[in-house]
């Protein structure tokens, strides 16, 4: 990715890949039981980890783990008990973004946007920062491909399933590399070449919750 690394813009991002687990109560967003961050800065023409976050959250009392969910990711209601909830979760997590610019990373990231959107005022840094979506990034580099799913990109790359796959850690690992391989490939090809380019190929805008009505009623007077 040789073109990418002689981006100033590029070369100055940490791209944080992401991923959350969770399960979905009936008549209500999606609650995270789990978030995974790898940070992957550019260095010596690579893309080289320099930190990573992981936890597990405890969902509100409310909301139960079903079997569904267990037999998806493997995450029980006794794995959870003693977690901490999403709003200390995603504040720990923030707390350690303080060297911008970043690019929150994860595949078919309007999911992950919402998620984070949600819990925006614990994380403000990670709420404001833009996203890429690998899933856009493999559509741009490789139309006609019949599924762009994470398994179909692991398998079209030869990237080994992990074996934990549907835990948080594990998907943001091999959602990295597929990142690296579409980033070297988009580069050979003349795809991409800059920040910019990638951006307009995958990238989305921080997603905004909308305030509840009384708060948009007390903004107007």
């Amino acid at each position: 990715m040789d073109a990418l690394m002689h981006d100033p813009r590029f070369a100055v991002t940490t791209f944080l890949v992401t991923d959350f687990e969770t399960v979905t109560p009936a008549g209500r967003p999606a609650e995270p039981i789990e978030v995974a961050a790898l940070a992957l800065r550019p260095s010596g023409g690579r893309l080289a980890e320099v930190g990573r976050f992981e936890a597990l959250i405890r969902p509100p009392a409310d909301v139960p783990v079903t079997s569904l969910d267990v037999q998806q990711t493997g995450i029980t209601e006794k794995m959870l008990a003693d977690a901490a909830p999403v709003a200390e979760v995603m504040a720990r997590l923030d707390s350690g973004l303080v060297s911008p610019s970043y690019r929150i990373v994860a595949h078919h990231a309007p999911t992950e946007a919402g998620l984070i959107a949600h819990q925006g005022t614990h994380c403000p840094v990670l709420a404001g920062t833009p996203l890429l979506d690998t899933v856009r990034l493999a559509r741009a580099l490789l139309p006609g491909l019949g599924s762009y799913r994470l398994d179909a990109l692991l398998g079209y790359y030869g990237i080994r399933k992990p074996a934990g796959r549907h835990r948080a850690m594990p998907d943001a690992e091999v959602t990295a590399q597929v990142l690296s391989r579409l980033l070297t490939d988009g580069c050979a090809a003349g795809r991409w070449r800059t920040l910019l380019d990638l951006d307009a190929a995958a990238g989305l805008q921080p997603k905004q919750v909308a305030a509840p009505p009384e708060a948009e009623q007390d903004a107007l007077f």
